[in-house]
């Protein structure tokens, strides 16, 4: 039994042998994950930037179009015809 013992340890001792280097690969594999990941958010991030500038920039111009039209509309009309209201007739006093 002590033959086996010492080969279960030694195959132990080989994997904690092992451990640190996964334990680096592991790391490594998780920064360039990571540095991945924060690349893609990025650019995720850049391109809802250029879309929301771009968006805003289309409603102000259609804000301006439509402003123009209402100006111009509103300048070639003719003045509004103000009534003039009769004064009321006050109520003789008849006594």
């Amino acid at each position: 039994m002590s033959a086996a013992r010492e080969f279960d340890i030694s195959a132990m001792e080989a994997a904690v042998a092992d451990d640190p280097k996964k334990n680096a690969a592991n790391k490594e594999f998780k920064k360039a994950r990571q540095a991945e990941d924060g690349k893609r958010a990025m650019t995720e991030y850049e391109n809802s930037a250029i879309a929301s500038r771009a968006k805003t920039a289309r409603l102000k111009a259609l804000r301006l179009a439509r402003d123009a039209e209402l100006a111009a509309a509103a300048a070639a009309a003719p003045p509004p015809v103000v009534k003039k209201k009769k004064a009321a007739k006050k109520k003789e006093e008849a006594e």
